[in-house]
């Protein structure tokens, strides 16, 4: 459903110029997107856009023309904006999702990833809530894991974004957690994800590099985390009493090497000249869970899941542009 609305236009013929008034149609259903500069953000945001949604993204280092800026710590710019939108629904991708970075940059990284959230929920009264989450509140010794079962996170981001679920749902009890575990998609730089990151890797070729191949990942498609957050959405304004903890992971389980590996396969590259290791080098930066798999079946048993997009195909699409001899699209896709 839409509604009608009048729009301004100018019709230019041979010789005349005319001022004329046309029907517009607006998706009734409004989401804010935070986050939406970022790498799942711009997903979100483009999923519920494409959609028949009327969909507003705000950012705020990043913040380009056709995205809101707003600080999510300044409590009355966030009154603001949900005010003036009134969103039915609110998807909360913005955060600090690197744990390397949390953890040397603590206290920046607690407020975006746990006061923002406190900030945002207790605006959210009436607004189906999705918050995103992370595998990372696992410690991932005894996988898979479920939505019921205890957090243990072993790094301060795990700790951060744990932290930051339970002020979303004691502000928000009505509010949905959505845990997702390591994301890849559309980059902007290959750095942007720690799956997209292995591609100069990938493509050096001539020089032996090693590669992490201890601790067992499921990379994630976020397009595909973005549809699910569709579904959940639009399920929301049918029933409210959809609400709590969610999981939604890819399938195909791989070590950091094995994605290497999986990513030089999908564009017929060597791959020889990648090393395993398979021991942790000192000073590796945050502890990370051996195996933090989760367990999806709640969204399967409420038709709110999609069948994960395959490894291949997907990176593929993500990386195609920044191929030696694709670069130059580099300026005109991104």
């Amino acid at each position: 459903m839409s509604i009608r609305d009048k729009e301004l236009k100018i019709h230019f013929k041979p010789g005349h110029v005319e001022l004329v008034q046309d029907d517009v149609y607006t998706p009734y259903r409004r989401v804010l997107v935070t986050g939406a500069t970022g790498l799942l953000g711009r997903a979100v945001y483009k999923e519920f856009k494409n959609n028949d949604w009327d969909a507003l993204g705000s950012g705020f280092n990043r913040a380009r023309p056709c995205f809101l800026k707003c600080n999510l710590l300044d409590e009355d710019a966030v009154r603001r904006v949900i005010q003036g939108f009134q969103p039915h629904v609110i998807v909360h991708c913005a955060a600090e999702r690197r744990p390397d970075v949390v953890e040397r940059h603590t206290e920046a990284a607690m407020n975006l990833n746990v006061h923002a959230c406190a900030t945002l929920a207790k605006e959210a009264a009436g607004i189906f809530l999705i918050y995103i989450s992370t595998d990372y509140v696992f410690d991932g010794r005894n996988p898979p894991y479920g939505e019921n079962d205890a957090p243990n996170p072993l790094n301060l981001y795990g700790k951060s974004k744990l932290e930051g679920e339970r002020e979303i749902l004691r502000h928000c009890p009505g509010a949905a957690i959505l845990r997702v575990p390591i994301l890849y998609g559309e980059v902007e730089k290959v750095e942007e994800s720690a799956v997209t990151v292995l591609w100069d890797r990938v493509q050096e070729g001539a020089e032996t590099c090693t590669i992490e191949h201890c601790q067992q990942r499921f990379p994630t498609y976020t397009n595909d985390v973005a549809c699910v957050c569709r579904n959940m959405a639009e399920r929301a304004l049918q029933d409210s009493s959809l609400r709590g903890i969610f999981h939604y992971s890819g399938k195909e389980q791989m070590t950091k090497y094995e994605i290497a590996c999986a990513i030089a396969d999908a564009f017929n590259l060597p791959s020889s000249h990648l090393i395993p290791m398979t021991e942790q080098p000192a000073g590796a930066g945050a502890q990370r869970p051996q195996n933090a798999q989760l367990e999806c079946s709640r969204l399967e048993l409420l038709g709110l899941s999609v069948e994960p997009s395959p490894f291949k195909t997907a990176i593929r699409n993500s990386l195609w542009p920044f191929q030696h001899d694709k670069r130059w699209r580099q300026t005109v896709f991104h």
